[in-house]
């Protein structure tokens, strides 16, 4: 059940945050969809692995600068008319990427799909600041990662099972399919959160200054480069993932799809549970408990490279990895958002672009080595999840808060010290 929105800027629909959360599709669906397909995809456009990798990258780049575009915007102009523009850019690339007939035309989709979906990831994070307050926010961010690992459940299964009748273009008809249905939900759902009176103005130098106040703020730089470095390594396991379990393992894309499945339940649940640790327990306590999560899953990559691993080792590592980036990201998210609800879309922006900009970074290195080696792979989760403990020991540790506040106001960081 929705819960009830506890800001005392009311009068939203109950139904309101169940869409925030469905905009979250965009960036799992955008990446997990069609990936079962991508040998059959690197073969038929006859590109190599490190290049085909870059339709994963081209997506992942362009949704952090979507966001890092539209989260200002929207705080100058508000959430609605940038929501509704982005999605319907969002079906229109996806159509052209289906009949794109190279992969460097295809690559440049990707890359436009990405600008289009990051609208809607940065206005769920965004809007939720706007009706959302205290612990009841803490909850909200814990349920915008279960949905995520949700819809990373679902996309790859539904693209290993409409790949056994279509191919991938026809998996990006689905997603064209997909972001209208979202479009025309949207139309009708969706109302303006951020009313006139509490939107930024003065152009481009507000905005500047807006970015500067940010990045001056050791917590949250310490909780954003957490994110990022993290997301590198679920990024590079998206994007390797799938050349390790078919290439080198042997299972079909269907296989794939419900290995992928598994530790994808594994990112709901432990997302689900973080929300309410972070709000009953503790938030550095539980962003801590998903940095040593993600760096043992990552350790037994590292290990599977560099000596033969059992399958089931394989699924177990990944099955980690993902846990622990799912654990980190209520509590970082809130550290990051809870102090700015005059600039949610801003510090919302500079959050997911960190996030999707280092993931893109890191996926086409898991490829460096081909197809055939799982150790690349190892070498960047690895190296990610010790640069995201560095980045919180260094930037944030004893400058952040411990406790979540009560339910009611939103919280400071002084409000949330035990």
């Amino acid at each position: 059940m929705t819960e009830q929105i506890v800001s005392p800027r009311t009068g939203f629909s109950r139904i309101l945050p169940s869409l925030l959360l469905l905009l979250t599709v965009f960036g799992p669906i955008s990446m997990d969809l069609y990936l079962p397909a991508l040998p059959a995809l690197t073969a038929d456009l006859a590109a190599v692995t490190s290049v085909a990798q870059l339709t994963v990258t081209a997506c992942l780049i362009g949704l952090a600068a979507g966001q890092l575009i539209a989260g200002p915007v929207s705080d100058r102009f508000g959430r609605r008319g940038i929501l509704l523009i982005g999605v319907v850019m969002y079906v229109v690339t996806s159509a052209l990427c289906a009949v794109s007939p190279t992969v460097e035309l295809l690559i440049a989709a990707r890359f436009v799909q990405g600008l289009a979906g990051g609208v809607g990831i940065v206005i769920s994070q965004a809007a939720g600041r706007d009706i959302y307050a205290g612990g009841a926010l803490i909850r909200f961010y814990g349920r915008l990662t279960v949905v995520g690992g949700f819809a990373a459940i679902i996309g790859p299964l539904l693209g290993g099972l409409l790949n056994t009748v279509i191919d991938w273009r026809g998996l990006f008809i689905s997603l064209a399919v997909i972001g209208a249905t979202i479009l025309v939900i949207a139309l009708w759902m969706f109302p303006e959160t951020l009313p006139a009176d509490r939107r930024t103005t003065g152009g481009f130098t507000h905005t500047v200054h807006d970015f500067r106040t940010l990045l001056c703020d050791r917590v949250f730089v310490g909780a954003v480069l957490n994110q990022g470095f993290l997301y590198a390594a679920l990024f590079a396991y998206l994007a390797g993932s799938t050349f390790v379990l078919q290439d080198i393992y042997g299972l079909s894309p269907l296989g794939y799809a419900l290995a992928f499945g598994l530790n994808s339940a594994g990112f709901m649940t432990f997302g689900y549970l973080a929300g309410r640790a972070s709000e009953r327990w503790s938030i550095t306590g539980t962003l801590n408990t998903g940095i040593l999560i993600a760096g043992a899953g990552a350790l037994g990559l590292l290990a599977s490279g560099l000596t033969a691993m059992p399958l089931w080792v394989v699924i177990a590592s990944l099955f980690l990895l993902a846990g622990g980036v799912a654990i980190s990201s209520p509590p970082a998210t809130t550290l990051a958002l809870v102090n700015y609800p005059q600039m949610a879309g801003t510090a919302s922006s500079l959050l997911g672009m960190v996030r999707f900009g280092f993931g893109g970074i890191a996926a086409p290195l898991v490829g460096v080595a081909g197809a055939l080696s799982i150790l690349p792979l190892g070498v960047v989760t690895t190296v990610a999840v010790f640069l995201a403990g560095a980045a919180y020991l260094l930037l944030a540790h004893k400058h952040i808060p411990t406790a979540p506040a009560a339910s009611g106001a939103a919280p400071s960081s002084s409000d949330l010290v035990e």
